[in-house]
């Protein structure tokens, strides 16, 4: 049922798509997924093939509406599991002549796969859990920080693909503390900056490597309630929120000190990340 429906969606993806070319050949037409490599928890084979297959999972879709058609490894897993998905030749045609313009994703942290059904040791991530990374660090909700898995993903998504990318969403829920400062409360976000920077940097190597890439947005420009865990204290903003999980607070804003400084980063179109 649920490859069925994927299928329906996936046709009217396209059908939005012919439609918006039709009324304007100038508009471009993305899709989105929440990005993540899925790194080999040993080079054990296995566990190499286990991230390959964890992986397709999260590709299925855009494979889809990127090339224009149903990939092999997916048709090869309906025929092992007796599924059958109804498609007509019309569905199949709009498909491949109405692929997407360019891809756009979340990245907030890599993954972890492995063939071993005794690893059983999990982190906390965005939709998806993991294994852990013994080496990369974590936030305080367990998403573990990987900047260079951003330009990983980057490359992997340009050589899959060939179309432009678009970072939608990329930021580090914290905790935030409101504190006195020299022009009024603020929060001594430090560990944001660090956060965006090393993830802007690598950016940056993609960029060099060749990827072209259309744009970059954060999560999120203002506190609000994080949408896995419907908390206001899992806060990703340049603005600090005064409001409190049990719904206390006045909703007064005041800027973190990472405002300015990402303020700065656009000004020099990302040249102060480097001074």
């Amino acid at each position: 049922v649920k490859y069925q429906a994927a299928h329906h969606e996936l046709v009217a993806s396209a059908i939005a798509t012919k439609l918006a070319h039709e009324i304007d050949p100038n508009n471009k037409v993305g899709c989105m997924l929440a990005a993540g490599q899925n790194y080999p928890h040993t080079c054990a084979p296995r566990d190499v093939w286990a991230g390959l297959e964890e992986d397709r999972k999260n590709y299925f879709f855009i494979d889809v509406q990127a090339r224009g058609e149903y990939p092999n490894y997916a048709k090869k897993e309906w025929e092992r599991q007796g599924i059958t998905v109804e498609m007509t030749e019309q569905d199949l045609q709009l498909l491949k002549d109405h692929t997407v313009d360019f891809i756009s994703f979340s990245y907030y942290a890599s993954r972890v796969a492995s063939g071993d059904p005794a690893e059983r040791e999990k982190t906390a991530g965005n939709i998806f859990a993991s294994l852990k990374n013994p080496y990369l660090e974590s936030s305080e909700w367990g998403w573990q920080i990987d900047p260079v898995g951003l330009r990983l993903v980057l490359n992997s998504f340009y050589d899959r693909y060939q179309l432009p990318l678009f970072i939608v969403e990329n930021g580090l829920g914290a905790k935030d503390v409101l504190v006195d400062g020299p022009n009024g409360p603020t929060v001594e976000d430090d560990y944001r900056i660090d956060y965006l920077k090393q993830h802007l940097q690598q950016v940056g190597e993609a960029l060099e490597d060749g990827v072209e890439l259309l744009g970059y947005t954060t999560w999120g420009c203002i506190d609000l309630v994080s949408a896995s865990t419907a908390e206001l204290s899992k806060r990703y903003g340049f603005i600090y929120v005064d409001r409190n999980d049990d719904g206390s607070g006045t909703l007064a804003r005041y800027k973190k000190k990472s405002f300015d400084w990402y303020k700065e980063v656009i000004a020099t179109n990302g040249d102060s990340l480097y001074h």
